[in-house]
């Protein structure tokens, strides 16, 4: 038996270790996905965009592989949720995973929003894996010069 031999495969698996952690933290840090001990997936965050414009403001969401009936949109206590859950793809049951990146599982994100919204005016739509919200401003009251009779 060569001590090389048992080295090389030792060096493998100790870098794929450090991979797959490494790999971990930076899906973990855009808040994708963790990963359960038995590789099971757990809750995931889509990822996000906030953009206000004079009369709104518009959230957009990536959910990828995501169907519009998985998706559930409420909104609590000035509160955006975006929240559902998706399967896992049935469909390679048989066999070995050499790679499993893909995301299943129940996911949320919440997006604290301001005071001057018409909580009754949101309006969504979903298309090609992308959501977007839209939340209509109150409109500012302006002053008014009194007139004293």
């Amino acid at each position: 038996m060569s001590l090389i031999g048992v080295d090389d495969r030792l060096e493998h698996q100790v870098n794929r270790l450090f991979d797959d952690f490494i790999n971990d933290l930076r899906t973990t840090r855009r808040g994708e996905t963790t990963r359960r001990p038995n590789n099971d997936r757990q809750k995931w965050a889509p990822l996000i965009d906030v953009h206000e414009r004079d009369k709104d403001y518009v959230v957009t969401a990536e959910l990828p592989g995501v169907k519009k009936d998985q998706i559930n949109l409420d909104v609590r206590e000035n509160t955006l949720v975006i929240s559902g859950e998706t399967k896992k793809d049935q469909q390679f049951n048989e066999g070995n995973a050499h790679v499993r990146e893909r995301r299943w599982g129940s996911f949320s994100r919440s997006i604290g929003l301001p005071n001057n919204i018409k909580a009754a005016e949101i309006s969504a739509k979903f298309n090609d894996g992308v959501l977007e919200v839209t939340i209509p401003k109150i409109e500012a009251v302006q002053p008014k010069k009194i007139t004293i009779n």
